[in-house]
């Protein structure tokens, strides 16, 4: 069965060290004159029935949003795969969507998109690309693969990527869209593409 809004919790991934950044917490780093976190929130709020946001620091900044905020169930700053699966266990919907903190200019349509590439391909997860590599961590999960992703992670798994290799997904194709996937590694980047690519700001 397809999925819809109401059966997906969103979650923001914020739990890295930004080592890049100089250790700035990436989520609160400035862009457009607003932290990254908020350029999230904006775009994918609309898209789905609630939000969560996995951090392993600032606890009390995030939660000034409003918005549930978890840390990852295995202590050291273990990785995306770690924040994806704290949130499938605190989720209360029965599908999650990921999304990096340090993607301000999250499409729109990516819910949508994920949702149709899942239900026409009878895959288990949805994964969005731009046309050139998979976007990993912009993916569409059951929260039940919560199990076989714990068991991986125990085994020393840490790139996304090859654990969604080992089931059937499918491929939401953005490549439409390719500068919907930028993300911010660095101060100097905010700035650029903030100059460049920044969304009208929600009212």
């Amino acid at each position: 069965m397809s999925p819809k809004r109401h059966d997906i919790t969103g979650v923001i991934l914020a739990g890295g060290r930004g080592r890049r950044m100089g250790g700035i917490d990436k989520g609160l780093a400035p862009f457009a004159g607003r932290p990254l976190i908020e350029w999230v929130i904006d775009a994918l709020s609309p898209q789905v029935n609630s939000l969560l946001i996995s951090a392993n620091r600032n606890d009390a900044i995030y939660a000034r949003y409003g918005i549930p905020v978890i840390s990852d169930l295995a202590a050291g700053f273990k990785g995306p795969l770690a924040g994806i699966a704290s949130a499938m266990r605190a989720a209360s919907t029965d599908w999650i969507v990921t999304v990096p903190c340090d993607g301000p200019l999250l499409p729109g349509n990516l819910v949508s998109r994920l949702i149709d590439a899942l239900t026409s391909n009878h895959a288990d997860l949805a994964v969005a690309t731009h046309g050139e590599r998979i976007q990993p961590v912009y993916a569409l999960l059951p929260v039940t693969l919560a199990p076989a992703l714990d068991a991986e992670i125990e085994r020393g798994t840490a790139k996304v990527e090859t654990w969604m290799m080992q089931s059937c997904f499918a491929l939401a194709d953005f490549s439409d869209q390719p500068m919907a996937f930028s993300n911010v590694n660095t101060l100097e980047e905010a700035d650029r593409l903030g100059r460049e690519f920044a969304p009208p700001r929600r009212r």
